[in-house]
Parts: structure tokens; C-alpha cells; sequence
């Protein structure tokens, strides 16, 4: 996964999980100035409310997700 994979991934879903965020928080050594700009977006993001910390239900994005 790239950071802007997550980024839209993120904004989709409106989650981003523990796994996805330590994966980014590790990997900032390593980001060009364009995946900087986008994982400090996504901080605003979690900061504001707009994306939750949490975890995706499977089946989410073939409209598969179980009901009650």
C-alpha cells in the first residue's frame, strides 16, 4: 500500500486502522515530500473527527457487509 493509497482508502471508509497508522508513522524516514504533505493531511483528518481510528468490516467494499 502506498500513502496515497491509505489517504483515499481513509477518506472511503472514514476509518484508518492501528496497523495502517503505525505502518505510516514508521515509514516517514522514507516518504518523498508528496506522501509528507499527504500523511499530515491525514493527521488533520483524524484530528478533526472527519476519519476515525478503528477497523474495516470485511466485505465492506463489495456491498457484502452483513446486516443485524
Amino acid at each position: 500500500m502506498t500513502v496515497g493509497e491509505l489517504y483515499l482508502e481513509s477518506l472511503a471508509t472514514g476509518i484508518i486502522t492501528p496497523t495502517e497508522l503505525s505502518w505510516l508513522t514508521h515509514g516517514q524516514d522514507r516518504f518523498s515530500r508528496l506522501e509528507e504533505a499527504t500523511a499530515l493531511r491525514l493527521g488533520r483528518l483524524l484530528d478533526q473527527g472527519d476519519i476515525q481510528l478503528g477497523c474495516r468490516l470485511e466485505g465492506w467494499r463489495n456491498g457484502s457487509v452483513p446486516g443485524p
